[in-house]
């Protein structure tokens, strides 16, 4: 958190607010609330109280929502008061990383509503913001969603670019198995049924069917028969998404989650 923090005020702010810093008194004292413009799920208050922490550490700020809750429009969603300047160099930071992560939340929250009722979780991806992941998979997480892998370095993912280089499922996961230490999981992505049965046999932990109709993921769940959790990827819309829960699949992949949330509309608003 901090590091992406301190990062965004070298964006912001290389040589301070000159704005403020010449118009503000330096003794001038505010007080502002956080005012939601439209409905949402909540995630990232603790980032904005941390942008006003390392800015000025006698800044109050006062949570009036829970994260993970849904707010509405119109609603304050925090309080803050302290040194006006201070406030005002933090108030755009604060508000990019609260309105991007409550946009993740409250799309995270419509999937993880719509397969309500069946076995299946909704997983993030890897299609994040360069720099901000693990704040973003707090999102996912927060509005009820999985956690897929955070890094290259977690767990082993066959994909199809490996298998056209090594040339088969079983191949792949041989080597990936003689590599990595115990305990790494392989899941090993397949297109067709056929690399689903290859997978299977090859001992993979995990298989995410790529790109599958629903019909085909019907066949993958009942060839996998409960030995491996299976993982639906692809095009995963709200529209199709209970669909694809019905067939048994366990998790379900959505890219869209952290690639294309629009950020929550959400202001900051001085009343002193």
């Amino acid at each position: 958190m901090d590091a992406a923090i301190d990062a965004a005020f070298r964006e912001d702010m290389p040589s301070g607010d000159i704005t403020s810093e010449s118009v503000i008194p330096a003794g001038s004292r505010s007080e502002a609330y956080f005012l939601a413009k439209e409905d949402g799920v909540l995630a990232g208050l603790p980032v904005a109280r941390r942008v006003f922490e390392k800015l000025d550490p006698s800044i109050i700020f006062i949570e009036r929502f829970r994260e993970g809750s849904a707010f509405h429009q119109s609603d304050k969603l925090a309080r803050v008061k302290g040194p006006t300047i201070a406030l005002l160099k933090g108030e755009r930071t604060a508000l990019n990383f609260l309105q991007r992560l409550c946009g993740i939340a409250t799309a995270t929250r419509r999937y993880v509503e719509a397969v309500a009722g069946t076995k299946t979780r909704i997983l993030d991806t890897r299609k994040t913001t360069p720099g901000l992941r693990l704040l973003e998979k707090y999102a996912v997480s927060t509005a009820g969603g999985t956690n897929h892998r955070s890094s290259l370095s977690e767990m082993v993912l066959i994909k199809d670019n490996h298998l056209r280089r090594v040339g088969s499922v079983s191949e792949a996961v041989r080597r990936a198995r003689a590599a990595v230490r115990p305990g790494i999981r392989i899941e090993v992505e397949a297109a067709n049924l056929l690399q689903v049965r290859e997978a299977l046999a090859a001992g993979a932990d995990m298989i995410m069917l790529d790109n599958m109709t629903v019909e085909m993921m019907r066949q993958a769940v009942a060839l996998a028969a409960g030995r491996v959790p299976l993982e639906a990827s692809g095009n995963m819309t709200l529209d199709r998404v209970r669909a694809v829960a019905e067939t048994g699949v366990d998790f379900i992949s959505v890219g869209a989650l952290t690639h294309s949330a629009k950020a929550i509309d959400i202001s900051l608003d001085f009343v002193s």
